[in-house]
């Protein structure tokens, strides 16, 4: 049987020179999972684009070597052809939803292929209900939240039966709920049906226990090829960046073996009972990332700044369908720094943009002492030009830590680097903000590129800027917020301090609060503290 994807000594340069892939070879047969994992710029998109057959016949460039997709070349064949047997879902699934309804965009690709009427009519239904968006169907597309167009893209790859699935950074929009439902179907489809599925992820800690391999790129090149096991042995020494929450937590706390999830990393404290034979040195891994102590216990700013955003009865009610916003009540001070969280659909993207004055009001009252500066899930919009450094001012760039890369074309950035960019672009629209509002800033962010955001807001906070973050990722809200905004529907249901909103949760949790049982212990940081006797909400202050 043809391998579902094969790389044979495969480099690709982008049309402007810059070298995105050098010599890669790999085989994945049908029926595997693979996790593929690196840093930003790394080569993640590109390896996908190479092999869905964007690169070269769309994004241009130079292919260097062989990719075959169930034994059909890519240079022969390109994405219109290779889309019978290979389903593709980009970062920005909103360049990906052509069709003004849902019902319509999952329709297309099975009448692409020739289906009747009633082999279209089921085949929706079906991957609707599996992707859990039959409420959707009849709605516009347009009206969709990024989560719900995410899951809308997916269903649309997967509504033809396809042998082999690329995904690239599929759960970065989806809340924690979603997130795992579309791992486990991703599961099912490659046990149940033998599709291969190649998954290109920043959280590893949604899928690596589902994994069968781990495919690691650095700088263009295969790094390692191992089990999800081998994968996180071979990260603490060489990747430390890679790991997520839970062998973070060990490698910290000098505990082994690293555990793939929160079962294992529980599992062995309960059966080692912190026995020395688990212990890897008495000191724990105190470089793996910088430690950060947390804004709730750290919030010691002067006095009670006054508010930067005072909002009273907010309602937003578009014309078709229900309200987005239903009698918001909220202030948010000067220098303060809060999440924002909800399921896909809460009304979090609503908020921010009636925060900067995007969305109208429908009632009630919205005032701010300054400018918002808003970034949206969409940072392709902020970018204009042709070149990095014509995007904004070098003190811009130069504070999103992208000065160096001033003269590439932001259509070759990685997705994490045109992240950093459009928030640039917004930080170097004027004077400073009252309030950022920043709309799932971490989808497709490395671990450095998310200790940067975390730097950059900080400043922007301690210079007196208020900070909201709508996000789904939970481990960086416990590291950025001393505040948590729980939505629901367009309400605001919950408002607390991280240490409790973060602690104990089922989806509203981190990894760490889930494995050591603790109040307030969020971060890997804190909790490998814990293991070792230390004070925990002093680790790295």
């Amino acid at each position: 049987m043809s391998p579902a994807l094969e790389l044979e000594a495969v480099s690709y340069a982008h049309p402007g020179g810059g070298l995105a892939l050098d010599g890669v070879s790999l085989r994945i047969d049908p029926g595997q999972l693979v996790v593929l994992a690196g840093d930003s710029g790394s080569g993640k998109s590109t390896l996908l684009h190479a092999a869905c057959g964007l690169a070269p016949h769309t994004l241009g460039g130079t292919l260097a070597g062989h990719v075959r997709v169930f034994g059909r070349d890519t240079r022969r064949e390109g994405p219109a052809a290779l889309a019978a047997v290979c389903g593709t879902v980009l970062q920005d699934p909103e360049t990906q939803v052509v069709l003004n309804s849902v019902r319509a965009e999952l329709a297309l690709p099975l009448e692409l292929r020739g289906g009747d009427a009633v082999e279209v009519a089921r085949g929706v239904e079906e991957v609707a209900l599996a992707l859990g968006i039959e409420r959707l169907l009849d709605r516009a597309t347009h009206e969709l939240s990024g989560g719900e167009l995410q899951r809308v893209a997916l269903a649309a790859a997967l509504a033809p039966g396809v042998g082999l699935l690329l995904l690239d950074e599929p759960t970065a929009q989806l809340d924690p709920v979603a997130g795992d439902e579309l791992v486990w179907l991703l599961r099912r489809l490659n046990e149940e049906h033998g599709t291969a599925v190649v998954l290109a992820e920043h959280r590893l800690d949604r899928c690596l226990h589902h994994a069968d391999r781990v495919i690691a790129l650095r700088h263009g090149r295969l790094a390692c090829d191992a089990t999800p096991d081998e994968f996180l042995e071979w990260a603490a020494d060489a990747e430390p960046g890679l790991l997520p929450p839970a062998a973070r937590l060990f490698a910290g706390a000098g505990l082994r073996p690293l555990p793939v999830g929160v079962r294992d990393a529980r599992r062995t404290l309960g059966n080692a009972g912190q026995s020395a034979e688990h212990r890897h040195d008495g000191n724990g891994d105190r470089s793996a990332t910088p430690a950060r102590a947390p804004r709730w216990r750290r919030r010691g700013s002067a006095g009670n700044p006054p508010p930067a955003v005072a909002v009273r009865g907010l309602w937003r009610e578009p014309a078709a369908g229900p309200a987005a916003l239903r009698g918001i009540d909220l202030e948010l001070r000067a220098g303060e720094r809060v999440a924002l969280m909800g399921r896909n659909g809460a009304g979090k993207s609503t908020l921010l943009r009636v925060l900067a004055g995007l969305d109208a009001a429908s009632r009630g009252r919205v005032a701010t002492t300054g400018r918002v500066g808003l970034l949206t899930q969409r940072p392709r919009d902020y970018l204009l030009h042709d070149r990095v450094g014509d995007e904004t001012s070098p003190e811009a760039l130069e504070l999103v830590g992208m000065a160096d890369l001033a003269d590439r074309h932001p259509l070759d950035l990685s997705g994490g680097q045109r992240q950093r960019l459009a928030l640039g672009v917004v930080l170097g629209g004027g004077d400073r903000p009252a309030l950022i509002a920043l709309d799932e800033p971490t989808r497709g962010m490395d671990a450095a590129a998310r200790r940067a955001l975390l730097t950059q807001l900080d400043r922007l906070a301690s210079e007196g800027t208020a900070v909201l973050v709508a996000t789904h990722d939970v481990e960086f809200a416990a590291e950025l917020a001393e505040r948590v905004l729980l939505l629901a529907d367009g309400r605001l249901i919950a408002d607390g301090p991280a240490g409790s909103m973060l602690s104990g949760g089922w989806y509203f949790g981190t990894q760490t609060a889930r494995i050591v049982g603790r109040p307030g212990i969020l971060t890997p940081e804190q909790g490998a503290a814990l293991l070792r006797d230390r004070d925990p909400i002093e680790a790295g202050a």
